[in-house]
């Protein structure tokens, strides 16, 4: 059976899968990066420490008692397809990588931590398909706030081009920094949620866009202000959330009427949310990826090596 193997080092997890392309099912082992109680994130030096720490780990645990045959490596290199971006993390993720393809002599593939969460996305929704056509993709997490046009591309599987951002803070540092504010535990994701599910109160909001750009650093400091005059954490919780929600609802709206009718794809961390998910994927017949791949993993980055290995062979 050949298998593909992907790796991930990322802000905030480790984390490496097997793609077997007989079954098209996948596997795979991930740990967050720790970080401080009170604390929004680490310094990029203490993140590469740990996931030297913590990869050989993950591969442990993931390749113990694996017999298969491991036809090529992919491997995040980089976190977005744009000029100058890097972050040292991914070296770690990159130099085990060429380690392992030069000891079993075979290909390494290198792709962008933003295109592994749209093919995982693609993937676990069962629209793989879509990696032949032209369609629109949100990666909305803790470091990315943008909207990309993906078209196919024979080098890189996935090929973007920006259009819509976030001018200031990003969905996932929001919702982070709101979380941190109320007590919750870094990342903030899924206790903001159930707490934001217990609100019973209205909430009224208005996305601040600049075209089809968006800026957030004006809802931390609502949620903010919400929360020193004595609203419930589960109010400011819910209204941290629907200004998210509202924001990429509003984008979305904007793009589609620029760009024409095309697919719409979520992925990231924060699409993983269940309140903002429902809203967008019956608005816009959406597609998302499933709530375990949704976060950083490796899961995209091993499917594009299948898909890239497929055509540089002509399997």
């Amino acid at each position: 059976m050949p298998y593909f193997l992907g790796i991930d080092t990322s802000n905030y997890t480790t984390s490496a899968s097997l793609y077997d392309s007989d079954s098209g099912s996948m596997i795979f082992k991930k740990k967050l990066l720790p970080v401080k109680t009170g604390e929004c994130g680490l310094r990029q030096s203490d993140a590469v420490f740990h996931h030297v720490c913590q990869l050989p780990q993950i591969m442990g645990e993931l390749l113990n008692g694996f017999d298969g045959q491991i036809e090529a490596i992919g491997v995040s290199s980089r976190p977005r397809d744009v000029e100058g971006s890097y972050m040292p993390c991914f070296n770690v993720g990159v130099s085990t990588a060429e380690i392992l393809a030069g000891v079993l002599r075979i290909p390494i593939y290198k792709f962008s931590h933003q295109s592994g969460h749209i093919a995982a996305a693609l993937y676990s929704s069962g629209k793989e398909e879509l990696l032949n056509e032209r369609f629109l993709a949100f990666h909305v997490s803790g470091g990315t706030t943008e909207a990309v046009l993906v078209s196919p591309d024979r080098d890189k599987i996935i090929n973007t081009e920006i259009a819509a951002r976030t001018l200031d803070l990003n969905a996932g540092q929001l919702i982070d920094r709101t979380g941190v504010m109320l007590g919750l535990s870094f990342p903030c994701g899924r206790e903001l949620e159930r707490l934001a599910l217990k609100n019973t109160e209205r909430l009224n909001v208005r996305a601040t866009l600049k075209g089809a750009d968006c800026c957030l650093s004006g809802v931390e400091n609502i949620c903010r202000k919400a929360y020193e005059n004595g609203s419930s954490k589960e109010y400011v919780s819910a209204l941290c959330l629907k200004y998210a929600e509202k924001t990429i609802d509003e984008m979305c709206r904007i793009l589609l009427e620029k760009f024409g009718s095309l697919p719409v794809v979520f992925s990231g961390g924060v699409m993983s949310n269940t309140i903002i998910k429902n809203n967008l994927e019956k608005k816009y017949n959406a597609y998302f990826a499933k709530t375990e791949f949704s976060a950083d993993n490796a899961s995209g980055t091993a499917f594009l090596c299948y898909c890239k290995h497929k055509i540089d062979n002509r399997i």
